[in-house]
Order: structure tokens, then C-alpha cells, then sequence
């Protein structure tokens, strides 16, 4: 078994809102809170949320995390 870890970032709209929930719907447990950050760049503000999911087999650099 391996726990995997992702961050999700997007943009601070309804689009962050449906990445992390299509995490949870895929099995991706919320680790810790969220983050918000004014993007200088951009003038936006974004968000990050950490995610996190147990899986069996072993972990390996070259998985996509997205389609665990």
C-alpha cells in the first residue's frame, strides 16, 4: 500500500471548487486546510488544497496522480 499526495491549485471560482470535488469523488481524502494566496501576476486571487489517498501497490514517480 502508498499513500499518494497532490495539490490541487486554481484560481479562487467555482473551478477550484469542482477540481477538489472530483478528487473526493475519485477516493482523495482533504489533508489539512485550505490556502489562498493573492497571485501578483494575475491580480487573483488563488487557492490550494492538499488531498491525499491510500492505494494498494507501490508508488512510482511516473503515476498520474490525476487518474488514481
Amino acid at each position: 500500500m502508498s499513500l499518494l499526495y497532490r495539490l490541487l491549485t486554481e484560481e479562487d471560482t467555482s473551478g477550484f471548487c469542482h477540481k477538489v470535488s472530483d478528487a473526493l469523488a475519485k477516493g482523495w481524502a482533504l489533508h489539512g486546510d485550505p490556502s489562498y494566496a493573492y497571485d501578483h501576476a494575475t491580480g487573483k486571487m488563488r487557492c490550494a488544497q492538499a488531498v491525499t489517498k491510500q492505494i494498494d501497490g507501490v508508488y512510482t514517480p511516473d503515476m498520474k496522480l490525476g487518474e488514481q
